[in-house]
């Protein structure tokens, strides 16, 4: 007997070769390496964006939270599962049109003069110096290192290892989401090859 969850990412594949990765404590779905919906046990959600966002808070459709101890980070997916019980024409419009914006959002993201460390997620102007000054000069370099052997460069550059914290933020970045929204195991497998490097 298939799951809840399996019949969801039944229902997304009918849109094209995708990629699937654990992501948010349920597994993130890909096309053409963007990330357009996430599927956990009870629910599925596209991503939003631009007049899409619109589109799916008229239909009822609530913004995805993943809720982590203390905190609850909110991001730009809307869960679906209504729309796919009650109108499949246009649950599948909205996925279509979820994709399409993931998909150019990503290739935008990617072309040559558009890439700045600053813009990815969780990074900022003061983060791009910092990587900089390590000696990782742009996204391909910063992307190719990793998060692991961007923070222990940027530790060696200030002489001190610094909050794990920016760990987590460089891991999001690579992997374009909120670092809140990193798994436990998933922080603490980045803190122990940290950790290796360096003894």
């Amino acid at each position: 007997m298939t799951s809840i969850k399996d019949d969801y990412l039944n229902y997304l594949s009918k849109f094209g070769q995708q990629e699937k990765r654990s992501m948010f404590g349920g597994t993130g779905v890909f096309i053409n390496s963007a990330m357009f919906a996430i599927v956990t046990p009870t629910s599925m959600y596209i991503r939003g964006g631009n007049d899409l966002d619109t589109k799916l808070i008229k239909s009822g459709c609530e913004k995805f939270r993943h809720i982590k101890k203390s905190k609850t980070a909110t991001v730009n997916y809307y869960e679906i599962n209504k729309l796919f019980l009650t109108d499949q024409s246009q649950c599948d419009s909205f996925v279509e049109q979820s994709i399409a914006f993931s998909c150019r959002d990503k290739d935008f993201r990617t072309s040559e003069s558009n890439r700045r460390l600053r813009d990815l997620p969780n990074m900022r102007l003061t983060l791009e110096r910092m990587v900089k000054k390590a000696g990782v000069l742009d996204v391909d370099m910063f992307f190719n290192v990793g998060a692991v052997n961007v923070f222990r460069r940027v530790c060696e550059h200030n002489g001190q290892e610094l909050d794990h914290k920016l760990l987590w933020i460089f891991a999001g970045a690579i992997q374009g989401g909120h670092w809140q929204l990193l798994s436990e195991d998933h922080k603490q497998r980045l803190l122990d090859e940290y950790h290796q490097q360096i003894h």
